[in-house]
């Protein structure tokens, strides 16, 4: 990316006011026509525009000024910028070697049956395809649909494990919770759980009842035993 004079305008304002360069000069640095040079220097445009000092800015040097001055037919620079800022990338299709793009139909079949929640556009940044070739690889109408395999794009080296979490989570946000019938259970009818409860409640109550009898006739057997004992002690 070229490099760009910051507020021009400004900046020619602050020549015309402080330097001897011509208009031509100016204009050529600036981008300006001459003659809108002339009118900022007649006052007669550019009246409310503050000067721009370009030296402060860091855009052009005190001695870059004194050659122009010095030589009319001196073409002013730009100075070169102490701190460079990187370009944003551009979003778009991710770009797919060519290598690799035979692999593709297979990464989208496998991500069209293992993520359905996953949107075309999704897809499509994901493995960089188009979104007819997705619907037709979904539609089995792909002219290869037969001979297609699922295949992880992960490790086909299409796209990075983080990117295609990152397209799942995304994909999963709006997405509802689950039913019970979709997890495969379900829950018992309300009838069979109070019969469950109440023959429960009846069989620990009998089971207590025939404890209970059991050792009540244990103990009475006991007494009886130890009565007959006594009697036969006193006879003897």
């Amino acid at each position: 990316m070229a490099q760009q004079l910051l507020m021009p305008k400004a900046t020619a304002v602050w020549l015309v006011d402080n330097t001897a360069l011509s208009f031509d000069q100016i204009a050529n640095f600036c981008k300006l026509h001459p003659l809108e040079v002339k009118a900022i220097a007649d006052g007669e445009a550019a009246q409310g525009i503050k000067g721009l000092d370009p030296i402060a800015t860091g855009q052009l040097s005190r001695d870059e000024i004194e050659r122009g001055e010095k030589d009319v037919n001196y073409k002013l620079k730009l100075s070169e910028p102490k701190v460079r800022v990187p370009e944003s990338k551009r979003r778009g299709p991710r770009y797919t070697p060519v290598s690799k793009r035979q692999d593709r139909p297979n990464a989208i079949l496998w991500l069209v049956r293992n993520h359905p929640e996953l949107k075309d556009a999704q897809i499509s940044r994901l493995v960089g395809t188009t979104k007819s070739t997705i619907e037709q690889i979904r539609e089995r109408t792909h002219w290869n649909s037969t001979n297609l395999t699922p295949m992880d794009p992960v490790t086909l080296g299409l796209c990075s494990q983080i990117d295609l979490d990152l397209e799942v989570e995304r994909a999963s946000k709006g997405r509802p919770l689950p039913t019970a019938a979709e997890l495969g259970a379900s829950l018992q009818p309300a009838a069979e759980t109070e019969n469950l409860g109440f023959s429960y409640r009846n069989e620990r109550e009998e089971e207590k009842e025939i404890d209970a009898d059991a050792v009540f006739a244990k103990l009475s057997s006991l007494k009886s035993t130890r009565r007959d004992d006594d009697e036969e002690d006193e006879r003897f």
